[in-house]
């Protein structure tokens, strides 16, 4: 009787702690590039088919503010250049994330508020934080100083960047 009731609190707790271990998450954390105050910090976790992203931001100028998924995640050059450009895995033109065809790098414009602060929350399709071709861990997270317009080709002409961070699992 002893064996079996310690046998089921072993199994009990194996399942509570694969349940809360199992959602794979990824962070990014965003620095400035030279010259910018852009800081804060992008969260990523998998749903399904979906990885949800979370933004917080500060120290940028009121308004719009093109935001992306690029393939590296090296934020070593002061214009955080060295992160390359929009992952796109899937050789699509840039578009909006929520129309049509796009990289799978795209993400909706980050909207900065009088005081210079954005969040975001959105589902990001197509893209994994497991591994594979469209797995985003080990790639970077720009942010832009201009709106992206979803149409130039092939960044949307968003302007330079104002903060890089590499998405990093947790």
């Amino acid at each position: 009787m002893k064996l079996m009731t310690t046998t089921a609190a072993v199994l009990l707790l194996s399942a509570c702690a694969s349940m809360q271990g199992n959602t794979p998450s990824a962070e990014a954390t965003l620095t400035p590039t030279k010259g910018n105050n852009v800081s804060g910090s992008v969260s990523f976790s998998q749903k399904d088919d979906t990885v949800m992203l979370t933004a917080k931001v500060s120290g940028l100028t009121p308004g719009a503010h093109g935001f992306h998924v690029h393939d590296k995640g090296d934020c070593s050059a002061p214009d955080g250049t060295s992160a390359g450009g929009h992952f796109n895995p899937t050789a699509k033109p840039h578009g909006h994330p929520e129309r049509g065809e796009h990289h799978l790098g795209d993400i909706p414009v980050l909207e900065a508020d009088a005081s210079g602060n954005a969040t975001l929350t959105t589902e990001l399709n197509g893209v994994t934080l497991a591994d594979g071709a469209n797995s985003i861990v080990g790639r970077g997270v720009i942010i832009h100083a201009a709106p992206d317009d979803y149409t130039t080709q092939p960044a949307g002409n968003s302007g330079p960047r104002q903060a890089c961070g590499a998405i990093v699992k947790r």
